[in-house]
């Protein structure tokens, strides 16, 4: 079977529906029905679809063709230790193409204490990811750790730095709305210039909350 077949096989046997599934995920329902269809090869919240689903990443991909084997236990927030995934995609800081990239996850323990500087959010809603590209730079470089709050999906204030999907592709920017109801999409590097989104051509992943850099 592939993706698709497996995606459906998971989601008749946890009796979720399409529209379920995408609203846990934080996704839009066209989201999965291209995964279905097949039309796209992966997607950078195939963990957290697995996750939903009680099974692997691995196994929704063909790699594995038990569905219980490698998946990521359900497990209560410990008062120490947090389970963040570490997502092998970068979101491009001048944009990398989200549904047909199938990322590698791996789960890292961070402290508690260490996660709560930055955000409140329960560790199904956050991730960390790497960013690629100097059109954020300096305030995000290449190779950079991004911290992102899955929950903050709403954009409520200008200018903070929002993971998002434009046109498909996945990006790290700065937002900010506009009268005319469009968001423009800002980069803190002055020589890359400004763009503008107008209508459902963004979608909101998840607020950047922190940025862990090498010195």
């Amino acid at each position: 079977m592939g993706l698709g077949e497996r995606l459906a096989e998971r989601m008749k046997s946890a009796d979720l529906s399409q529209s379920e599934l995408a609203r846990r995920v934080n996704v839009t329902p066209q989201t999965i029905g291209k995964l279905i269809r097949g039309e796209a090869r992966g997607s950078i919240h195939l963990h957290r679809i697995a996750r939903e689903l009680r099974t692997s990443p691995e196994y929704l991909t063909g790699d594995i063709d038990d569905p219980t084997a490698g998946a990521p236990p359900i497990l209560p927030e410990r008062d120490d230790i947090i389970e963040v995934p570490m997502l092998d995609l970068a979101y491009g800081m001048g944009g990398t193409f989200l549904e047909d990239d199938d990322p590698e996850v791996r789960h890292e323990p961070f402290s508690t204490s260490f996660i709560r500087r930055y955000t409140k959010a329960g560790p199904e809603h956050i991730v960390f990811a790497e960013g690629i590209g100097d059109s954020m730079a300096p305030t995000i470089g290449t190779n950079d750790l991004v911290l992102i709050d899955q929950s903050d999906n709403h954009l409520r204030m200008a200018d903070q730095i929002w993971a998002f999907s434009f046109g498909g592709v996945g990006m790290i920017k700065r937002l900010r709305p506009r009268p005319d109801g469009s968001v423009a999409i800002l980069s803190d590097n002055p020589s890359v210039p400004e763009d503008r989104a107008v209508d459902d051509e963004l979608h909101l992943i998840g607020r950047v909350v922190a940025r862990v850099a090498k010195l």
